[in-house]
């Protein structure tokens, strides 16, 4: 394999780098200017904005939770996509150890669910 094969992929890198430092630059030029209080204030979805001062304030620990189950439920996604696409050639082992994995996966649903970890009340 020579090195000419992989222009196109060094080409696509580099309009995307290029797009990436163009995209920031110029957002300060031409992007409105117009701030105002509610505009700086910091600001959490599902939170009630209250007088605390800016950039203090406390969070509940549910938005953590939440993103912290997202990440493993995401994780376990990652690892079925190369599962579903070499399925035959693991064979029955690899269905197995697929059926385990998930089983896992499942029993720590049911014990958050259980835990009330998905509950948003």
């Amino acid at each position: 394999m020579s090195l000419s094969s992989y222009v196109p992929i060094i080409g696509v890198f580099a309009l995307a780098a290029a797009f990436a430092v163009f995209s920031v630059a110029i957002a300060p030029l031409i992007g409105p200017r117009r701030f105002n209080k509610a505009k700086l204030a910091a600001y959490e979805c599902g939170i009630e904005p209250s007088p605390e001062p800016v950039g203090g304030g406390r969070i509940p620990i549910k938005f953590y939770l939440t993103a912290m189950l997202f990440i493993v439920f995401d994780i376990e996604i990652i690892f079925l996509f190369p599962w579903a696409v070499s399925f035959d050639a693991l064979g029955m082992f690899g269905f197995v150890e697929m059926l385990l994995f998930i089983g896992t996966v499942f029993i720590a649903y049911a014990y958050v669910w259980r835990r009330g970890g998905l509950d948003w009340d």
